[in-house]
Protein backbone atom coordinates (compact mmCIF):
# COMPACT_ATOMS: atom_id res chain seq x y z
CA UNK A 1 0.00 0.00 0.00
CA UNK A 2 1.21 3.58 -0.91
CA UNK A 3 1.65 5.82 1.75
CA UNK A 4 -1.28 8.55 2.93
CA UNK A 5 0.12 12.05 1.90
CA UNK A 6 -0.75 14.13 4.69
CA UNK A 7 -1.21 18.05 5.20
CA UNK A 8 0.10 19.63 8.55
CA UNK A 9 -1.20 23.32 8.66
CA UNK A 10 -1.57 25.55 11.45
CA UNK A 11 -1.76 22.29 14.17
CA UNK A 12 -4.34 20.39 11.15
CA UNK A 13 -3.58 17.09 9.80
CA UNK A 14 -5.79 16.22 7.33
CA UNK A 15 -5.72 14.08 3.91
CA UNK A 16 -8.24 14.26 0.71
CA UNK A 17 -6.91 11.33 -0.73
CA UNK A 18 -9.28 8.42 -1.73
CA UNK A 19 -6.63 5.82 0.58
CA UNK A 20 -6.94 8.01 3.62
CA UNK A 21 -10.95 8.32 2.85
CA UNK A 22 -10.77 3.98 2.35
CA UNK A 23 -8.31 3.88 5.72
CA UNK A 24 -11.32 5.62 7.79
CA UNK A 25 -14.21 3.28 6.54
CA UNK A 26 -12.05 0.21 7.21
CA UNK A 27 -10.16 0.96 10.80
CA UNK A 28 -11.43 4.27 11.95
CA UNK A 29 -8.28 6.14 11.84
CA UNK A 30 -9.42 10.32 11.23
CA UNK A 31 -12.72 11.89 11.11
CA UNK A 32 -14.70 12.64 8.15
CA UNK A 33 -14.66 16.39 7.99
CA UNK A 34 -16.23 17.91 4.81
CA UNK A 35 -14.22 16.52 1.49
CA UNK A 36 -11.11 15.86 3.81
CA UNK A 37 -10.34 13.32 6.61
CA UNK A 38 -8.72 15.50 9.74
CA UNK A 39 -6.51 13.29 11.91
CA UNK A 40 -5.64 14.01 15.53
CA UNK A 41 -1.83 14.07 16.73
CA UNK A 42 -2.25 10.68 17.85
CA UNK A 43 -3.50 9.05 15.30
CA UNK A 44 -1.24 10.96 13.04
CA UNK A 45 2.05 9.76 14.92
CA UNK A 46 0.69 6.43 15.19
CA UNK A 47 0.42 5.87 11.76
CA UNK A 48 3.68 7.63 10.94
CA UNK A 49 5.35 5.20 13.09
CA UNK A 50 3.61 2.35 11.09
CA UNK A 51 4.55 3.40 7.68
CA UNK A 52 1.51 4.54 6.46
CA UNK A 53 1.46 8.10 6.07
CA UNK A 54 4.36 10.85 4.86
CA UNK A 55 3.78 14.17 7.07
CA UNK A 56 4.19 17.35 4.61
CA UNK A 57 4.71 20.94 5.75
CA UNK A 58 4.47 22.99 3.37
CA UNK A 59 4.19 20.46 0.40
CA UNK A 60 7.44 19.21 1.87
CA UNK A 61 7.90 15.89 4.10
CA UNK A 62 8.80 16.32 7.10
CA UNK A 63 10.77 13.59 9.49
CA UNK A 64 9.45 11.67 12.08
CA UNK A 65 11.60 13.70 14.52
CA UNK A 66 10.55 17.00 13.30
CA UNK A 67 6.87 15.80 13.60
CA UNK A 68 7.60 15.20 17.37
CA UNK A 69 8.54 18.12 18.01
CA UNK A 70 6.06 20.25 16.40
CA UNK A 71 3.43 17.92 18.04
CA UNK A 72 4.94 18.00 21.59
CA UNK A 73 4.64 22.07 21.16
CA UNK A 74 0.62 20.94 21.10
CA UNK A 75 0.53 18.62 23.96
CA UNK A 76 3.02 19.12 26.06
CA UNK A 77 2.56 14.72 27.72
CA UNK A 78 1.86 13.90 23.82
CA UNK A 79 4.40 10.99 23.65
CA UNK A 80 3.23 9.84 27.36
CA UNK A 81 -0.67 9.43 25.18
CA UNK A 82 0.83 8.81 22.33
CA UNK A 83 2.10 5.73 23.82
CA UNK A 84 -0.94 5.04 25.38
CA UNK A 85 -3.09 5.39 22.45
CA UNK A 86 -0.01 2.42 20.70
CA UNK A 87 -0.45 0.41 23.30
CA UNK A 88 -4.42 0.19 23.09
CA UNK A 89 -4.93 0.64 19.20
CA UNK A 90 -2.50 -2.86 18.82
CA UNK A 91 -4.74 -4.15 21.12
CA UNK A 92 -7.47 -3.31 18.79
CA UNK A 93 -9.32 -0.84 20.86
CA UNK A 94 -10.16 2.04 18.74
CA UNK A 95 -9.39 5.86 20.59
CA UNK A 96 -10.85 9.18 19.53
CA UNK A 97 -9.49 12.13 21.15
CA UNK A 98 -12.02 13.39 24.58
CA UNK A 99 -10.53 17.12 25.45
CA UNK A 100 -14.37 18.18 25.18
CA UNK A 101 -15.43 15.77 27.80
CA UNK A 102 -12.55 16.33 30.44
CA UNK A 103 -10.29 13.72 29.21
CA UNK A 104 -7.61 12.63 26.63
CA UNK A 105 -9.43 10.02 24.97
CA UNK A 106 -12.79 8.24 24.29
CA UNK A 107 -12.16 4.29 24.30
CA UNK A 108 -14.31 1.73 22.18
CA UNK A 109 -13.89 -2.12 22.29
CA UNK A 110 -12.55 -3.55 19.59
CA UNK A 111 -14.60 -4.38 16.29
CA UNK A 112 -17.03 -1.29 17.14
CA UNK A 113 -17.46 1.49 15.04
CA UNK A 114 -17.26 4.68 17.02
CA UNK A 115 -19.33 6.60 14.45
CA UNK A 116 -22.48 4.13 15.61
CA UNK A 117 -21.48 2.81 19.23
CA UNK A 118 -20.89 4.99 22.44
CA UNK A 119 -17.62 4.57 24.28
CA UNK A 120 -16.93 2.45 26.72
CA UNK A 121 -14.29 4.65 28.55
CA UNK A 122 -12.89 7.77 29.03
CA UNK A 123 -9.15 7.55 29.66
CA UNK A 124 -7.23 9.84 31.78
CA UNK A 125 -3.56 9.76 30.97
CA UNK A 126 -1.02 10.36 33.88
CA UNK A 127 2.73 9.30 34.42
CA UNK A 128 3.79 7.28 37.55
CA UNK A 129 4.91 10.23 39.90
CA UNK A 130 2.15 12.69 38.72
CA UNK A 131 0.31 12.70 42.07
CA UNK A 132 -3.28 12.72 40.72
CA UNK A 133 -5.35 14.91 42.59
CA UNK A 134 -8.14 13.65 44.41
CA UNK A 135 -10.70 16.41 42.99
CA UNK A 136 -9.29 15.53 39.93
CA UNK A 137 -10.10 11.74 39.79
CA UNK A 138 -13.64 12.54 41.20
CA UNK A 139 -14.72 15.15 38.33
CA UNK A 140 -13.35 12.87 35.73
CA UNK A 141 -15.12 9.89 37.48
CA UNK A 142 -18.58 11.82 37.67
CA UNK A 143 -18.37 12.88 34.14
CA UNK A 144 -18.22 9.58 32.70
CA UNK A 145 -20.59 8.39 35.00
CA UNK A 146 -22.73 11.36 33.51
CA UNK A 147 -21.86 10.12 29.85
CA UNK A 148 -22.41 6.90 30.53
CA UNK A 149 -19.00 5.66 30.59
CA UNK A 150 -16.55 3.80 32.65
CA UNK A 151 -13.30 5.95 33.58
CA UNK A 152 -9.79 4.23 32.49
CA UNK A 153 -6.62 5.61 33.90
CA UNK A 154 -3.00 4.81 32.26
CA UNK A 155 -0.34 5.54 34.40
CA UNK A 156 3.40 5.32 32.82
CA UNK A 157 6.27 4.70 34.38
CA UNK A 158 10.04 5.39 34.24
CA UNK A 159 10.63 2.61 31.81
CA UNK A 160 7.12 3.19 29.60
CA UNK A 161 5.48 0.34 31.31
CA UNK A 162 1.90 1.33 31.48
CA UNK A 163 -1.01 0.49 34.03
CA UNK A 164 -4.37 0.51 33.65
CA UNK A 165 -7.38 1.54 36.27
CA UNK A 166 -10.50 1.16 35.74
CA UNK A 167 -12.94 3.07 37.94
CA UNK A 168 -16.78 3.62 37.75
CA UNK A 169 -19.53 5.60 39.66
CA UNK A 170 -21.32 3.29 42.70
CA UNK A 171 -24.67 4.40 43.45
CA UNK A 172 -26.03 3.15 46.96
Amino acid sequence: MEKIKVNLSTGIISSNSKAAFNLNSSSFFGEKTGEKIVYSIYEAFYLLENKKIEVNLNNKRISNEEFIKKCNKLDKNFILKALVFSDLRKKGYILKTALKMGADFRVYAPGENPNKAHAHWLLAVYPENSGIKWSDYAAKNRLAHSTNKKLLIAIIDSEQSISYYESSWKNK
